[in-house]
């Protein structure tokens, strides 16, 4: 494997305002995950261990994922669906496993390699390599993504993308946030207020195909400003990053979302399936900046 800068570990900590200066006592660096001057509602102090949690999770993912990657040894089989599945696949899942049923062994998990266990009122939902067909080509866009949904809901989402060195993460009451190695930094929405300036993407052809909505797919083309496929979870984040406008899809699992819909909605956005509802169990997404959520889906089904 070719060698590549890769992020510390623990290069992102939840810490409290004492150390908003960003140094320990000892004098050596370190990134707070929020400013000091960020206030912590009720909702923050609810989700802060979890987040923090979940940061470490992408910690452990990251030192499974990314030295895998490129490797000339990599391990590359076919599940049932006919869908790839590497080492770094099933290695990575396990590493963020063993740390939850250490330190939340009532919490329920729904992961894409290993399944689902235990209670789904709290459930951490986990895509260990979103981006496998990009994992195995050394195509760099590719992510993990570690969600803690609440009753269905996403609520604290972390994706990271060692290859790119890029991470994001979000939970209620302390915003989203995206970090390239350097201070974390807010990250919010576009106030794109009409179809003919706004930027998609629309994930993949055959998608919107196999869905019955290429008619659909070929009059959003021509009604918004600028369409791309930008693919898997990086496009969710530049929506969350207020660089594209919308990002819709088809034949998507919980763990192909879940992450991605918690961070886009703390960064002000909306994020449903394709007919507008809320759930992550719709095996759609539409996700937008919010000013045009209505917009696109009138514009998706008159």
């Amino acid at each position: 494997m070719r060698n590549r800068r890769r992020l510390d570990v623990h290069p992102w900590r939840v810490v409290g305002p004492e150390c908003a200066a960003g140094r320990r006592a000892s004098g050596s660096r370190v990134l707070s995950t929020y400013p000091g001057g960020v206030p912590e509602t009720p909702a923050a102090a609810d989700f802060r261990s979890d987040l923090d949690l979940a940061l470490r999770l992408a910690d452990a993912a990251d030192a499974q994922s990314l030295p895998r990657f490129d490797a000339a040894d990599l391990h590359v089989s076919l599940k049932a669906d006919r869908s790839h599945v590497t080492d770094a696949d099933l290695a990575t899942e396990r590493a963020i496993r063993d740390i939850l049923q250490a330190e939340r062994p009532d919490d329920g998990i729904l992961g894409e390699e290993y399944g689902t266990s235990g209670d789904a009122h709290r459930q951490w939902i986990i895509d260990p390599i979103d981006g496998t067909a990009n994992f195995l080509r050394g195509v760099p866009m590719w992510g993990t993504m570690i969600s803690l949904a609440v009753d269905g809901v996403a609520r604290v989402g972390v994706v990271s993308m060692p290859a790119l060195g890029r991470r994001w993460w979000a939970a209620p009451g302390l915003g989203a946030w995206a970090s390239t190695d350097a201070e974390p930094r807010a990250i919010r929405v576009s106030e794109v207020a009409s179809l003919d300036d706004a930027s998609v993407s629309f994930q993949s052809i055959a998608q919107w195909d196999d869905a019955g909505h290429l008619d659909e797919l070929i009059a959003l083309s021509r009604r918004v400003w600028r369409d791309r496929a930008y693919g898997d979870v990086f496009s969710y984040m530049m929506l969350a990053e207020g660089r594209i406008d919308m990002v819709a899809e088809f034949d998507v699992k919980e763990y192909d979302i879940a992450a991605a819909f918690a961070i886009v909605t703390e960064a002000g956005g909306t994020a449903t399936a394709f007919d507008g509802t809320p759930t992550l169990a719709g095996r759609s997404s539409l996700a937008t900046n919010g000013v045009l959520h209505e917009a696109f889906l009138t514009q998706l089904h008159g």
